[in-house]
Order: C-alpha cells, then structure tokens, then sequence
C-alpha cells in the first residue's frame, strides 16, 4: 500500500529547531521534533511512507519568494518531495507568484490563515481564488487551508464554507479535518461540501471511533493521510492510522490513492 504523507513543513538547517520549537509552543504540543529535511526524509523512510508533501507558510510577504524558491530546491533535490508554494495576502503581485509557482513544478499553495494573519475569506485573496478556479484542468493546483484556531477565528470553517460556495471550481483540502480544536463544530459545518480533508494532528486528539465516524461523515474518499511533522512524528502517526477501525478499501483511500487524485498523479 502506497502511503503519502500529504502534511508535512521543513525549514532551513539554520532555522529548523527555532521554527518546530516556536510551533509546538503555540499548540502547546511536547512531541515535536527538529523540522529538518534529513530527518524528515529519514522518519519517512522507517514509516514506509513513499512521499511527502511540503506545506510552506510565509507569514511576511517580503518572504514569499526566498521560502519558495527552498521548497523548489529541497523538491529538486528528493524525489520523495512534493513541494507546494507558499503566498501572502499582503504581497503585491499575488497572480505573478501563482504563475511562478506552477512554473517551478510546484504541486500547490499552503495559506495558514492564523500564523499569517489575515482570514480564509480576506478579499484580498478572492483575485487567487478565482485565478486558480479558472486554470485549465492540466495546470490547476489544490490550495490547502489551515483550519481551526483556539484562540482566533480566521481559519474558522465558516470562513472556508463562505468560500467553498464562493469558488465552486477551486480545488480545496482542509487541514486538520476541517478545524483544528474544534473537531465536532468543523464536521457540522463542512460536511457535504466539495473539498478534501486531511487527518494530520487529529489521530492523537480524537478517539478512533470517533474518528471513523467524522470520516464515515466526510465520506473515505475525501480524506487524506498527514503527519504534520515536525510537531509529529511520521513513524507514531503511521501506527495511529493502522490502528484506526478502517477497512482495507478506506486505508488504501486514505493512505494515498486520494493523495493521487488531488495531485494529479
């Protein structure tokens, strides 16, 4: 069975234990690990993961182009990689940086509405939008959400709902089961709609049964396996997914033919 791991973040060497250090304080997580490629790439491997997604987040615009051009690299470099690209609502030049972005064989665009702080329906965003809705169906590129907060609202599933009606042919995957900390209330409002959900930093808070159920309601198709390393460790999360009460069908869905699909693989 081909896992793909759709969630994962890495930072330069020089950065990397500062950055993991400083998000696992904010979720106030203790499993947090170094966020650097090596190691990714080494817990990967002994969790029989084939693939993994790097999700960046820029949270100055000046930024933008400098974590890009790293995840094209490490991309470049490890073809167990899967880069998407990072933009910033506050960047001029927003549809410049998309084109860049899928230029560069980049998979996707990450936006974490709360570490960059501005919300899911900023309207400065909706030109993005509408821009990757309309692509041609050989270029068009999932944008994954960060979804849920407890302590703010600007990725709060309402706001994803609002665009989900608004750019119906945008293609979506929401984090964290649709809301992060706020697990019933994100299934309640996100359920029938069209988009993908992945499982990351879910598996350790939510019982199993209670998990297979929000998947039961998400449909097994609309969800996607992630770690969130490194503030999880790939390996734990693995043993986490095969324990879940999951038929062969849903894991094979889960672990990665739904990974497939949104990527275009």
């Amino acid at each position: 069975m081909r896992i793909i791991d759709f969630h994962t973040h890495i930072y330069p060497e020089k950065i990397a234990q500062k950055a993991a250090d400083a998000i696992c304080s904010y979720y106030n997580l203790k499993e947090g690990m170094t966020g650097t490629s090596s190691l990714l790439r080494e817990r990967e491997k002994i969790a029989g993961v084939s693939k993994a997604v790097l999700l960046p987040v820029a949270t100055k615009a000046q930024n933008v182009r400098s974590i890009n051009s790293f995840i094209i690299n490490e991309q470049s470099e490890h073809e167990e990689f899967i880069g998407f690209g990072t933009v910033h609502a506050g960047q001029e030049n927003i549809l410049e940086e998309v084109d860049f972005i899928i230029n560069s064989k980049l998979n996707g665009i990450k936006l974490h509405p709360d570490q960059q702080k501005f919300p899911i329906d900023d309207e400065r965003l909706y030109p993005l939008y509408d821009y990757l809705q309309n692509l041609p169906e050989a270029k068009k590129i999932p944008v994954i959400f960060h979804c849920g907060d407890p302590v703010s609202n600007l990725s709060h599933p309402l706001r994803l709902k609002k665009i989900l009606h608004e750019f119906p042919k945008l293609k979506v995957v929401a984090a964290h089961l649709g809301g992060w900390s706020i697990f019933e209330d994100a299934v309640a409002v996100l359920k029938g709609q069209e988009c993908f959900y992945d499982i990351s930093s879910c598996m350790y808070f939510i019982p199993a049964e209670k998990l297979k159920e929000y998947i039961n309601t998400y449909g097994a198709e609309r969800i996607l396996f992630g770690s969130d390393f490194p503030m999880w460790d790939p390996v734990k999360e693995v043993e986490r997914f095969y324990a879940l009460p999951l038929n062969d069908e849903e894991r094979e869905l889960i672990a990665g033919k739904n990974a497939e699909r949104v990527l275009g693989l």
